[in-house]
């Protein structure tokens, strides 16, 4: 009975939660690439290098992740109620005033800027959904969460090509609309978020007396079984290999993951489009990605096996991203660029049960810090990268390559990890 009356709290949360929170994350990922479209007339507008417009897209995650373990160890002390409204506040804020940008200085300066406002939001998020649901579930309920991602691209990239059109209105370049117009959801939602989130199981008035008392029983047995294999103190999680590998994997993940996020209209524009045409075409690989990343997620969850959910999309994304380098025609790029980008965010999802099945407490607010920490910092390798390659060369080709490196690497290191956590759990009697 006590089952039966977890599993009706987890399905109410799901209900609850997971819609409201993809919502927020959705308009979170857009206001951080959205810079990838305003640069198909930013860049001209003032002036700007592929090497300035790389620097000041991947700048952002400087200042993203000097603050990412603070942010992430005050929500998990005051609250993610409050704390994921101040992120969402702040950031909006900050994607508004990416409007007015003059030049390089300001550009370099707002961006870090955003990822100051934006630091905690991912993981925190992560951390969050611990608190709401077990282990054999979270692949699943990531993955839905993270679908938030490719589907802002999905409407984003047109809606993103439709702004560029308000060129001239008011005597505003289009790309200043973009950023404003994009910016102002995230504060509204934030403000939403102060009423609309529920700290924690016992906290929900929405569920029942006992769908509460059932949730909180399972998750705590399942945080005292962590805490037994696992880690659960900040120094154990800010220092133990483990750790560190997933956060090397997921910095692997993250170059190939914003590389394509920054430069994909960029890349399709190579071959005479319109600002609304690129909009349209780049919609399409992360629709299927959308689709892969659910399916993969679930399939994930009801077959109990993690490792190859993650190592053999990103295998797959590599080989795609290498084929997209000399793809040639339009409609074969396109397809390339689909299977890579599916490949990218089927394996995400389930990437994230990986850590939150060995951390637990402060240690998993430090622990999904520090992952996120690392993984980010190939949000600002990937971009200067992929800018310096296509500086020097003058064409994508070299660029393509290199991402299919770094996702190839990564699903390498999932499979290591897999095989160490194996090895770790047999010597503790894990398992």
């Amino acid at each position: 009975m006590s089952e039966d009356r977890a599993a009706s709290a987890i399905r109410k949360a799901s209900r609850r939660l997971i819609p409201f929170l993809v919502l927020c994350y959705a308009v979170n990922f857009l206001d951080r690439v959205n810079v990838g479209f305003a640069a198909l007339s930013m860049n001209e507008d003032l002036g700007f290098t592929p090497e300035i417009f790389g620097f000041g897209a991947g700048i952002f995650f400087v200042g993203y992740i000097l603050f990412e373990i603070p942010s992430n160890l005050a929500l998990h002390k005051f609250g993610a109620r409050i704390w994921i409204a101040r992120i969402m506040i702040s950031w909006g804020v900050v994607a508004t005033a990416m409007g007015f940008v003059t030049g390089e200085t300001s550009f370099y300066a707002l961006r870090f800027a955003l990822g100051v406002a934006e630091a905690g939001f991912f993981p925190g998020i992560i951390l969050y959904l611990t608190y709401w649901f077990p282990r054999e579930s979270r692949a699943s309920i990531v993955s839905l969460f993270m679908t938030a991602v490719p589907l802002a691209t999905v409407v984003g990239g047109p809606l993103s090509g439709m702004l560029l059109g308000l060129h001239g209105l008011g005597g505003i370049a289009g790309w200043r609309w973009l950023f404003i117009i994009q910016g102002i959801p995230a504060v509204l939602l934030g403000i939403v978020a102060l009423r609309f989130l529920t700290d924690r199981p016992k906290d929900a008035q929405w569920l029942a007396p006992e769908e509460r008392t059932a949730l909180e029983r399972r998750l705590e047995a399942e945080a005292e079984d962590t805490r037994a294999s696992g880690y659960a103190g900040i120094g154990q999680a800010l220092t133990n290999p483990r750790v560190i590998e997933l956060g090397l994997l997921y910095f692997c993940l993250v170059v190939g993951l914003y590389g394509i996020g920054f430069w994909m209209p960029q890349v399709l524009k190579t071959f005479g489009l319109s600002n609304l045409a690129v909009g349209f075409l780049t919609a399409v690989p992360y629709l299927a990605a959308a689709i892969g990343m659910a399916i993969a997620g679930r399939h994930s969850d009801a077959t109990g096996e993690r490792i190859w959910h993650v190592a053999l999309p990103l295998f797959v994304s590599g080989a795609a991203f290498a084929w997209s380098a000399h793809a040639g025609p339009l409609p074969l790029v396109v397809l390339a660029l689909s299977l890579a980008t599916l490949g990218i965010y089927a394996a995400i999802g389930t990437f994230w049960s990986l850590p939150t099945s060995i951390l637990t407490g402060t240690g998993a607010a430090a622990g999904l810090a520090l992952i996120n920490s690392i993984g980010n910092c190939g949000g600002f390798a990937g971009p200067v990268i992929v800018g310096q390659l296509k500086g020097a060369t003058g064409d994508f080709t070299a660029s393509l390559l290199f991402l299919a490196g770094a996702l190839a690497l990564a699903g390498a290191l999932a499979l290591h990890f897999g095989e160490s956590e194996r090895r770790r759990r047999r010597s503790t009697g894990a398992i």
